[in-house]
């Protein structure tokens, strides 16, 4: 599909073929003490958009600006709606749903903006992709790596969760740790692909990414029987699942297959909460730590905050922030009253749904529609229950010890 740049700053518009990722006049304005400038929208032909109105059934390639190759050898798409109809019952929400993106090849939502930069670095002959990630981005990167036989190169965190780490390195990838933060780790991706060339996977920095990642929305009109959810809970970090998801739905909406966006909802960890603070008060400055036990959404500079932002005032959402443990409640809830296994990041989006359920009732109405993106599978980060959950004490091996142990 054709398709330009637009910067979401300035407005602008940028009309070629060659990998381009941030607005020049911008980005020079960048110092480190705000949020980014000079961030790219991908801005699709509206001729090109209108045709798919006449499809019976729509899929995310028809909304992709690069040809995905092969997307059986990396299949991303597809993932459950399910339906918690124990949480739905508990919270009063009888139309809530849960998407999870836990069940994509590497575990998490990542794989959907890993798919489409699988296709941009093919269709410009690259066969080298560098990422900076706290785990997840560079688990997905490395996953269609492996499956494409592309080289990636990723920077992380020396705190990341080593699960996340150990599946990059198993994957193939040159894992390079960094004695510092993410936006440390982020900078010098940057700076290697600069010497050494390639395509850049850092989230927002290529507006790929975002692209990529609205898949889930396309998903989930079709799922839903060609209509979106009143209401969708996202958690935020960096600001660009979020980005995604609104593309999704307003790539729809500009093809003439919904009418209206739904409320998409920011939720954020108060312990990681620059996006929520500068939606709230217009401020963009950078938090000083971010804290969260959620790491995949600890976040000081949002690389997407200012479009983050600009998309939750389009779309008439909020921004929500649960503390820590608040996430901790939800993973377990989810868990133990849904089936559904996530890690903390994507409990983050439950939980505030959990907080938010009287007010969306009285906002929408007892039949409102909410869906809930979880985006990471459980496994990614088991280091959090320590201290939390134990494995009970061996019984002895007889009958007695059975009777013992379950008798009042």
């Amino acid at each position: 599909m054709r398709f330009t740049y637009e910067c979401c700053d300035c407005g602008n518009v940028f009309e070629t073929g060659e990998v381009i990722y941030q607005c020049p006049t911008c980005a020079k304005l960048n110092d480190g003490t705000s949020f980014p400038k000079g961030n790219l929208i991908v801005k699709l032909n509206k001729e090109d958009l209108k045709t798919l109105a006449q499809k019976e059934h729509v899929t995310m390639y028809d909304f992709f600006p690069y040809e995905v190759p092969t997307p059986s050898a990396y299949p991303v798409g597809g993932t459950p709606l399910a339906e918690p109809v124990r949480l739905a019952k508990k919270y009063g929400i009888k139309n809530l749903s849960c998407k999870l993106d836990s069940t994509l090849p590497s575990g998490s939502f990542k794989d959907r903006a890993s798919q489409l930069i699988v296709g941009q670095a093919l269709a410009h002959g690259e066969n080298r992709i560098a990422l900076a990630s706290t785990g997840n981005a560079g688990a997905a990167m490395s996953c269609a790596g492996a499956a494409y036989g592309l080289e990636i190169i990723l920077f992380v965190p020396a705190s990341a969760p080593i699960n996340k780490l150990m599946q990059s390195v198993l994957y193939g990838a040159t894992v390079v740790p960094v004695k510092g933060t993410y936006d440390d780790a982020f900078a010098l991706s940057i700076a290697y692909t600069e010497r050494f060339g390639g395509i850049n996977r850092n989230t927002a920095y290529n507006p790929m990414t975002i692209e990529g990642k609205k898949s889930i929305s396309i998903e989930l009109f079709e799922q839903m029987g060609r209509k979106v959810p009143d209401v969708v809970y996202v958690p935020v970090g960096d600001g660009c699942i979020y980005a995604g998801v609104f593309k999704g739905f307003y790539d729809l909406k500009e093809a003439g297959l919904i009418e209206k966006m739904p409320h998409i909802i920011c939720v954020q960890s108060k312990q990681s909460n620059a996006i929520s603070k500068a939606w709230k008060t217009g401020d963009f400055s950078c938090i000083e730590a971010a804290t969260t036990r959620a790491d995949s959404i600890s976040v000081e500079s949002p690389a997407n905050g200012r479009m983050a932002v600009r998309y939750i005032n389009e779309c008439e959402g909020w921004a929500t922030e649960v503390d820590d443990s608040e996430i901790l409640d939800a993973q377990l809830e989810l868990t133990r009253e849904a089936g559904i296994f996530v890690e903390p990041a994507a409990a983050c989006a439950w939980a505030g749904v959990v907080k938010d359920s009287k007010m969306l009732i009285e906002k929408f109405g007892k039949d409102v529609s909410v869906c809930t993106l979880l985006t990471g599978t459980g496994f990614k980060d088991m280091a959090v229950f320590t201290g939390r959950v134990s494995i009970p004490e061996a019984i002895e091996n007889s009958k007695e010890a059975v009777i013992k142990r379950f008798e009042k």
